[in-house]
């Protein structure tokens, strides 16, 4: 890490946002005491990680970025198991998947079904389960949807915005661009160990400039006419040659839309797609780093 600073306000949504590689775990290892920083300082819930580490732990949640469950029990079991580590309330014990795991409760399975026989996404929803016993108000979570079908994927976004409709002020690290879109009040791009941009998705995005026109191309034999005719009516024009697309910024909206489709129709270039579309946060670690999330880099150690 080099000079990460951060501040979570209570009831927010903070999105660490970047690469393999980028410090995103060693974060959140260093805030929920399981790694010692070299330097600098942190409180978590009020508590300095280093010297009050055991009341860090007694306050918050953490689901890391492999489900940490005993593959050997059945869930009723993992979850008994968590509840019993860190002394939950006496009736989480007997009914361990209900008060203890409110929003993501665990589907109803066979009994004596092993976790060994769970699926990918059965295994984070229980690990979220285990990080929920004992109702902390902070919650961390490492890369929650990572490996999921995109139908667990949006289950598991439907269980984070429970939670933080309920109060639970959560730390949520991610590679993906369109779920820290659409959970986070607050956005910080991490790469390199440092903290390169901070704000809304909203305001991250207006670093990038206005919005742009995309469009495909029919004929691959049309692409330089139809790049020089779209440089009349827009600004810096881009081909991408593999794909037939061509982007362009856009300072007239709707309109210069309408007028690009109505000039390639005149010179009879056809399309197969087109769009004006908004920045992304990809566009955003791009400007601001030269190369997209979804690059891989030296992997974190686990």
């Amino acid at each position: 890490m080099d000079g990460v600073d951060l501040v979570v306000p209570e009831g927010t949504v903070l999105g660490l946002l970047g690469p393999n590689g980028a410090g995103k775990t060693t974060t959140v290892r260093i805030l929920t005491t399981l790694l010692r920083p070299d330097g600098g300082s942190a409180r978590v819930a009020g508590f300095d990680v280093v010297t009050q580490s055991q009341d860090v732990r007694r306050s918050i949640g953490l689901s890391g970025q492999y489900a940490a469950v005993d593959e050997n029990l059945t869930g009723w079991e993992n979850l008994y198991m968590f509840g019993r580590s860190v002394r939950a309330a006496q009736g989480a014990g007997q009914d361990p998947g209900g008060r203890a795991a409110g929003p993501v409760r665990p589907r109803p399975t066979p009994p004596g079904r092993t976790i060994k026989t769970y699926s990918g996404g059965m295994r984070r929803r229980l690990d979220l389960a285990a990080a929920l016993i004992g109702r902390p108000n902070l919650l961390f979570l490492d890369e929650p949807t990572t490996g999921l079908d995109p139908r667990s994927r949006l289950a598991m976004w439907d269980v984070i915005r429970s939670l933080v409709a309920e109060g639970t002020t959560l730390l949520l690290t991610t590679q993906y661009l369109e779920e820290a879109d659409e959970l986070a009040d607050i956005i910080a791009v991490v790469d390199t160990g440092r903290i390169i941009a901070k704000g809304t998705a909203d305001e991250l995005k207006a670093q990038v400039g206005g919005e742009r026109i995309e469009l495909v191309v029919r004929d691959r034999g049309e692409m330089e006419r139809a790049r020089g005719l779209l440089g009349e009516m827009t600004s810096d024009v881009t081909l991408e040659e593999h794909t037939r697309r061509l982007t362009a910024g856009s300072s007239g909206g709707a309109q210069q839309l309408v007028e690009v489709v109505r000039r390639f129709g005149e010179e009879g270039i056809a399309v197969d797609d087109i769009a004006l579309r908004r920045p992304t946060l990809d566009d955003v670690f791009l400007t601001l780093t030269g190369h997209h999330t979804v690059e891989e880099s030296v992997e974190e150690s686990a």
